[in-house]
């Protein structure tokens, strides 16, 4: 991480949801670095916000989107009916009254959404996801505040999405302080959606022995073990256990769970299926505007579109095939399938679940099944959504408010002593850990090795020099062996100095270890915390008030990268 990171702090107390209380303290990481689109339009830039039609900070954004929900209405889903779908997929999760509350609110004639998704994670997957759900229920709450009408936050799960290992594992910390990846195989055999594909009771039996085996022994683990055998105690899908797991986390805070490969929503969604055939080809025109709308501006393409594409997947006995148009029907590049246009026309009323959306036609279709006021989105998603404009347009929709996904790094109370111990602050070892534990490592040499060493090189080279130029001009052809047996020399110094940097590193050997703790939490394997550990690793270390804690969380309409630390008993 090269970007420059400053610091902004903000002290508050919250009421802890079950006794006592917790010290909150929020700490603003502001990326300095405007580079990139998701960036910039997070901090309003004018001519990026044109890519999305509104910026959330504008005034009057909120009321004009919900006023246009409103005179379009009658062009979208029966919500009646979204409603009935998604409470018959609610059933089959852990019941929440308050989860039961918003599916009345989304009945309701002024009834609006906030939507935020992700493909499905094992156990949960890693803390982005948790922190996309938060973001999508502190939006609703703050829309909802802000019209004063219901608005109903709601998890967009992409079971229809067929890439199992994106979905298939969560990484953890071990008892011995590495990092672990807890998988599931994928079955062998065509690849189908994440939510069609079945899972025996001995796969989930050996991820949860294998996440048993690996997670540190704590007073929460037993519960939480428990409680993840009671989700997969029927053998789910990935999605479906995924969507039990975020229920138990938020349904307390009215979150609804949608999982796009539901069959009863595919039905609703023929008529949208219907134009995105019959448009086709005016949805790749609009897509390649959108590109070049993006290109206008400086920005490099998250995705370029491929020419041909009917940003369609069918759902075949040989898995979900990624649809192209060739010579006037839609096929897929293996051969597997070509269908006519009036053929595929057909399939929408036929068989509707036997279609899925990509990532560039699903937030169409989401526009058309429900009121979506928002959607919370990550950065790698607002760089996709800038090329949408057009394909929106073309459609007779307009854009929700895109709300940046809520980031966050959390300092565990052990990682904030070793911060202090070793006077760093938290940008230092975000963004400069490996040139600081350097410099703190030369600061140990009270012997000044390096200076010790660069004058012994000076000294030889001044030393050396005469008799190279002496042995040269006694024959040339020594000249090749004199600088061989120097660069022999000199390989030996470094070679020594090496060797005595060893001797000091490992008379500080436990206090490397530190610096190295610190790393991994912070930023392991190089990268944010929150797109490597998943949620699991910090609820069997801290329990279900550690979760319960993030929904007092200050909100931010503009997202940002935030510390978050304090999260001990009184």
């Amino acid at each position: 991480m090269t970007c420059i990171l400053l610091l902004c702090t903000i002290n508050l107390m919250t009421q802890r949801q079950i006794g006592g209380t917790f010290p909150l303290k929020i700490s603003s990481l502001i990326d300095s670095n405007h580079s990139s689109l998701a960036e910039r339009y997070r901090l309003g830039d004018s001519e990026v916000s044109e890519l999305f039609g509104k910026h959330p900070s504008q005034s009057g954004a909120w009321e004009q989107r919900a006023a246009r929900l409103d005179d379009s209405s009658s062009s979208r889903a029966s919500l009646s009916r979204v409603a009935k779908a998604l409470r018959d997929y609610q059933a089959k999760l852990p019941y929440y009254a308050e989860a039961q509350r918003s599916l009345e609110k989304l009945e309701h004639p002024d009834g609006l959404v906030v939507v935020g998704g992700q493909q499905a994670g094992l156990f949960g997957g890693a803390l982005l996801i948790y922190y996309k759900a938060l973001s999508v229920i502190q939006t609703a709450r703050d829309a909802e505040r802000r019209l004063g009408r219901p608005v109903v936050p709601i998890f967009w799960i992409a079971g229809e999405d067929h890439d199992f290992e994106e979905a298939n594992h969560v990484n953890v910390q071990s008892a011995e302080s590495g990092i672990r990846r807890i998988r599931i195989d994928r079955p062998e055999g065509p690849r189908h959606a994440v939510s069609r594909t079945s899972l025996s009771s001995g796969q989930w039996d050996s991820a949860l022995q294998e996440l048993a085996s690996q997670l540190p022994d704590s007073e929460f683990k037993p519960d939480l073990l428990e409680r993840l055998q009671s989700h997969v105690a029927d053998t789910p899908s990935l999605s479906l256990a995924f969507a039990r797991l975020l229920a138990d986390w938020f349904g307390s805070q009215g979150l609804l769970l949608l999982d796009a490969d539901d069959p009863n929503l595919r039905a609703l969604e023929a008529p949208m299926f219907r134009e995105l055939i019959h448009r086709n080809d005016e949805l790749e025109a609009a897509l390649k505007a959108g590109e070049g709308r993006v290109l206008n501006l400086g920005f490099k393409l998250q995705a370029e579109t491929a020419r041909g594409s009917a940003n369609l997947f069918l759902h075949h006995e040989q898995g979900r095939l990624l649809l192209h148009k060739e010579q006037g029907s839609f096929a897929d590049r293996k051969g597997n399938v070509a269908l006519t246009r009036e053929q595929m026309l057909e399939l929408p009323e036929r068989s509707p679940d036997s279609l899925s959306t990509n990532a560039l036609t699903r937030p169409l279709m989401q526009d058309y099944l429900l009121p979506v006021l928002a959607a919370v989105l990550g950065p790698s998603e607002l760089a996709y959504w800038g090329i949408l404009g057009p394909a929106f347009s073309e459609f007779g929709l307009s854009m929700p408010l895109l709300i940046p996904r809520q980031s966050f790094t959390f300092l565990e109370p052990s990682i904030i002593k070793l911060l202090d111990k070793y006077s760093l602050t938290a940008e230092q070892a975000i963004s400069g850990w490996s040139a600081r534990k350097e410099e703190w490592l030369c600061e140990q040499d009270e012997w000044n090795l390096e200076e010790q060493f660069q004058l012994a090189r000076k000294q030889f080279a001044d030393l050396y020099a005469p008799i190279m130029n002496t042995v040269s001009s006694l024959q040339p052809g020594l000249a090749k062996l004199a600088e061989t047996n120097r660069d022999k020399i000199l390989e030996q110094m470094a070679y020594l100095e090496s060797r005595s940097k060893d001797a000091i590193a490992k008379q500080n050997d436990a206090s490397l270890r530190q610096w190295d703790r610190i790393h991994q939490s912070l930023t392991p394997l190089d990268k944010a915390q929150e797109r490597v550990y998943g949620t699991v690793h910090f609820w069997n270390r801290y329990g279900r008030d550690w979760l319960a804690q993030w929904v007092g969380v200050p909100y931010e309409v503009a997202g940002g990268h935030r510390l978050a630390e304090g999260f001990t008993t009184l």
